[in-house]
């Protein structure tokens, strides 16, 4: 993904999942906000319900959505299965996606999204 720099030009700096995932499900029309907080004091990252990074809405459609690198898609798949708060989240009607990016040899990045809905 390239980034605009502030003088205008392309910034070919690496992005993180979580802004990679903003821009795809922004693209599609959903309105979408980051979920996960750093916790100073205990140096830690929480994520809402313990694995949503990203709430986002459409229409009626409500995603919580869990963003990683392409080869953490399977830890993050597990993480969300053996999570006390799966059953609630999917009775209130919301989707689940892991959103996994890899950099292919071109530079560009490529998503696979695991549907646990």
């Amino acid at each position: 993904m390239n980034l605009p720099s502030q003088n205008g030009q392309t910034n070919r700096r690496m992005t993180s999942p979580t802004t990679r995932t903003l821009k795809y499900y922004r693209d599609q029309g959903f309105l979408c906000e980051v979920t996960e907080k750093w916790i100073p004091k205990a140096n830690i990252r929480k994520d809402l319900w313990g694995f949503c990074d990203i709430l986002c809405l459409r229409g009626k459609e409500i995603l919580a959505i869990q963003a990683c690198h392409y080869s953490d898609i399977s830890k993050r798949v597990h993480k969300i299965e053996e999570s006390e708060n799966l059953s609630a989240v999917r009775g209130a009607g919301i989707w689940i996606h892991v959103i996994g990016w890899s950099k292919k040899s071109n530079g560009r990045y490529e998503s696979r999204v695991v549907n646990l809905s």
